[in-house]
């Protein structure tokens, strides 16, 4: 029984595809966290120290080694 080489081609085109929007996926998730991997399972402390962090930085992803906090965080609280 000859194997059916015409069905070859859709099934490559296919699986590249997944293959490609699996790849962009990943590059667009991890662009949007700054090039760090996306949090998973975050719960209450998680999500007040990435709060702290945007407060102190700009951006929720990215911290600060500083020991001695900006003089723009004594103002820039989170109550209002």
């Amino acid at each position: 029984m000859p194997v059916p080489f015409e069905a070859l081609i859709p099934l490559g085109i296919i699986v590249s595809m997944i293959g490609v929007t699996g790849t962009l996926l990943n590059y667009t998730k991890r662009i949007r966290h700054e090039g760090k991997p996306p949090r998973i399972s975050l719960d209450t402390w998680d999500t007040q120290m990435m709060e702290r962090d945007r407060r102190l930085t700009g951006s929720a992803h990215r911290q600060s080694s500083n020991p001695i906090a900006p003089k723009e965080f004594s103002t820039n609280s989170v109550w209002y």
